[in-house]
């Protein structure tokens, strides 16, 4: 299920993206980014609508994912 991030209140969706981040492991190659910077990044993806966030029922997670998912 697709969850609208303007349907959340702020803090929540910063939890959810910083839990998002830090559950990843993401390699982001030569150059380190802190943990404030990869936050303002992905928030600003999910706010410019180039990320959404999905709810699995099924799993009880959520997931964000780029917005050509939706293609699929």
């Amino acid at each position: 299920m697709l969850i609208p991030w303007q349907s959340l209140k702020e803090d929540t969706l910063i939890n959810l993206v910083e839990s998002f981040i830090l559950r990843e492991g993401t390699d982001y190659g030569l150059e380190e980014f802190s943990l404030s910077e990869k936050r303002e990044n992905l928030l600003q993806q999910i706010k410019q609508g180039k990320a959404v966030i999905f709810w699995s029922e099924l799993h009880q997670t959520f997931d964000i994912k780029p917005h050509t998912y939706l293609d699929k």
